[in-house]
């Protein structure tokens, strides 16, 4: 009789590792809970000593791993592979036909590389696992819990549920920066227009008839003296100015890797009125969405706590996520360590104490999830509404800025002619 090695949580969440004999995989996750244990790994044995092989002879051909695709592609293939799973195909029979019909490029190669690692032995999460630019920890998790519990289709599509209201969520809130971007770019080059081709031709005009009659105003001086060292050093400097934006983009991704000025930058973020609303809302959705469906999919909580602190989007709440973590791990509740951080509002909290309560925790954070989606949703439509008229009166002062300073020597040769 075949014999599986399993690794499973006891009563007292405590981790156990041993063997067990069965005709199948099934038969063996049956057995394992009959024992009162809670399997979170279940492989055969030959299959485990398969892999090692594998491993230390190194791939034979890996290329194109590196390349990271897009979440878009990733949920499609969940949702195709859940299909052909309900059907009842088998893993590497679905992998191949997913394989076939996916366009030529690095996900495809992907995919091929994956059913090799299964025919090895492995399993879909175990293989899934070694392209983390493809499949992040919170699918491998989910996939690892649906092979566990045998319901692999049903995972497949909660996680591309979750990474379809994710993907929306994020998409909402690009669409919104887009529009004060491009306006904000359209008023720089407009202005660097004006200053280094239009300004110069009224330089010699106004210094003319400046000359012994009256001073030019000090708007005027400072807008000329702007546009003339713009003009210097061969146009190096208007060549600097125009990489400005481009240097603040880079230096902004360059302080992103670093934890403190990370940290440091979230933590900004959600103090910003307006902005910081909504930065709150969707970073609490994001977190309680991802728990919400790792808890459902059965990964124990403190697993699930890692992988949503690790997907979180952002410091302040993954280090309050670390300290909840901390504190389950000394026996407290969720809801204790959650108020104490006094991070989220209360609301959060109580939703959370119910769900712990009455054991729906997991439905209890997508209510959350729900909630703060939708007003999220409503603050971004209330910040486009905002920023429209704002930029635009922007736009206006700063180009009638550049006019008034114009316009303000002829008048004052008017009056002194006058």
């Amino acid at each position: 009789m075949p014999v599986f090695q399993y690794t499973a949580l006891d009563a007292n969440g405590k981790e156990v590792k041993a063997d067990i004999e069965a005709l199948s995989s099934k038969e063996a996750i049956s057995k394992i809970r009959n024992k009162g244990l809670f399997p979170t790994k279940v492989r055969a044995q030959n299959a485990a000593k398969k892999v090692k092989a594998a491993a230390a002879a190194g791939p034979t051909r890996r290329r194109g791993t590196n390349a990271k695709v897009k979440l878009k592609r990733v949920t499609q293939f969940a949702r195709q592979m859940a299909t052909l799973q309900d059907a009842g195909l088998a893993i590497l029979r679905s992998l191949r036909i997913l394989e076939e019909q996916e366009k030529p490029g690095s996900f495809k190669r992907i995919i091929g590389y994956v059913a090799e690692d299964i025919e090895g032995g492995a399993t879909l999460s175990e293989a899934m696992g070694k392209y983390p630019r493809c499949f992040n920890r919170l699918f491998v998790n989910m996939v690892a819990a649906g092979e566990v519990g045998g319901v692999l289709d049903v995972i497949l599509n909660r996680v591309a549920d979750f990474m379809e209201k994710s993907e929306k969520l994020k998409s909402k809130v690009k669409g919104a920066l887009v529009y004060p971007v491009v306006v904000l770019f359209v008023a720089f080059v407009i202005v660097m227009g004006l200053m280094i081709f239009i300004i110069p031709t009224f330089s010699e005009v106004l210094s003319e008839m400046s000359d012994g009659k009256a001073k030019l105003p000090a708007l005027t001086r400072g807008l000329l003296a702007m546009s003339n060292w713009l003009q210097g050093r061969k146009g190096l400097n208007a060549g600097i100015v125009a990489t400005l934006p481009f240097l603040v983009v880079a230096l902004f991704r360059l302080l992103r890797k670093f934890y403190y000025s990370r940290f440091g930058m979230d933590w900004l973020m959600l103090r910003l009125p307006v902005i910081g609303k909504v930065s709150y809302k969707t970073t609490v959705a994001r977190w309680t969405r991802t728990l919400a469906t790792l808890i459902s999919a059965g990964v124990p909580i403190l697993e699930a706590l890692n992988i949503t602190r690790e997907t979180s989007g952002n410091e302040v709440y993954a280090r309050m996520l670390a300290k909840v973590h901390a504190a389950i791990r000394q026996g407290d509740t969720f809801a204790n360590p959650l108020r104490q951080t006094k991070t989220v509002d209360a609301i959060v909290v109580n939703m959370v104490d119910v769900g712990e309560e009455t054991g729906d925790l997991d439905k209890m954070l997508m209510k959350v999830a729900d909630n703060f989606d939708e007003e999220a949703d409503v603050l971004v439509g209330s910040l486009m509404s905002m920023l429209e008229p704002v930029l635009i009166v922007f736009l206006g002062m700063v180009v009638g800025t550049i006019v008034v300073a114009m316009f303000m020597p002829m008048v004052t040769m008017m009056q002194v002619m006058m």
